[in-house]
């Protein structure tokens, strides 16, 4: 129904074969976009290199988004070899573990504020650079979780902060709208990722959610990149600012 043929879209967050970002990817090519891949650094180059490449991406480049330098280097190689930008995909959190397992009342200033720059502030720093290419609409998406919306055990510092990253998504979408560029969150459901392993007991809440989610099945890679696909097709223009859950309906379950 739709297609992504002649579009260029930027990947960021992909740390292996079972990134909501890779399964985000994998849908962009598979509906004809062309793909620029970034890797946190050269340690995690050698894990992600291979995968954009059998995805066929056009760009492969290094990005800590703590680092102006590095996005203002990234988006310079995009300008210069496409000129132009239609999708942005970003998929980075982090804390600081001591922060994600503690009490969110005892969270420090120093790792509140690590936290926040790279799960949402980063987000709007790719936005402001990807703008500009941005000329003629696009889409812009980030990943969060329902911890934002109501307390999940375990979740910590990280739940105020998906909460602020959702607010960013709609004040974004309401700046952005009348240039035609779309802001989104996609909500996936508990699944099993790298960065979700850092969660305390995170094997209860998957077991929890595959037994109550209505269709009794897990949220996949493959199901965000569907969406997240569709989102970035020029049939869902006016689809905006909104959080998209991802979870067999997980999430309406009280």
């Amino acid at each position: 129904m739709f297609d992504l043929t002649g579009q260029k879209a930027l990947v960021v967050g992909i740390a292996n074969d079972q990134s909501i970002a890779y399964g985000c990817a994998k849908a962009f090519a598979a509906q004809g976009a062309e793909l620029a891949v970034t890797y946190l650094n050269e340690k995690a180059e050698p894990h992600v290199r291979p995968l954009a490449e059998k995805l066929g991406a056009k760009i492969i480049a290094p990005l800590d988004v703590r680092f102006q330098d590095q996005i203002d280097d990234l988006m310079a190689r995009i300008n210069s070899e496409w000129g132009e930008l239609h999708t942005l995909l970003h998929s980075i959190a982090f804390s600081k573990k001591e922060d994600l397992h503690g009490r969110v009342v005892d969270c420090s200033a120093e790792g509140f504020s690590l936290a926040m720059d790279i799960s949402v502030h980063s987000f709007l720093r790719l936005i402001q650079k990807c703008e500009p290419l941005m000329s003629h609409g696009g889409t812009c998406m980030t990943v969060s979780f329902m911890g934002a919306q109501k307390v999940v055990d375990h979740y910590g510092v990280m739940g105020p902060v998906k909460a602020a990253l959702e607010a960013t998504v709609r004040y974004a979408a309401a700046e952005l709208g009348p240039k035609g560029i779309s802001v989104h969150a996609l909500s996936p459901g508990p699944l099993q990722t790298r960065a979700a392993s850092g969660i305390a007991e995170f094997d209860a809440l998957l077991n929890d959610a595959a037994e109550r989610a209505p269709t009794h099945h897990l949220a996949t890679i493959d199901d965000v990149g569907a969406y997240a696909a569709f989102l970035a097709s020029k049939e869902a223009f006016n689809v905006t600012g909104g959080v998209h859950p991802i979870d067999g309906g997980y999430s309406i379950i009280g």
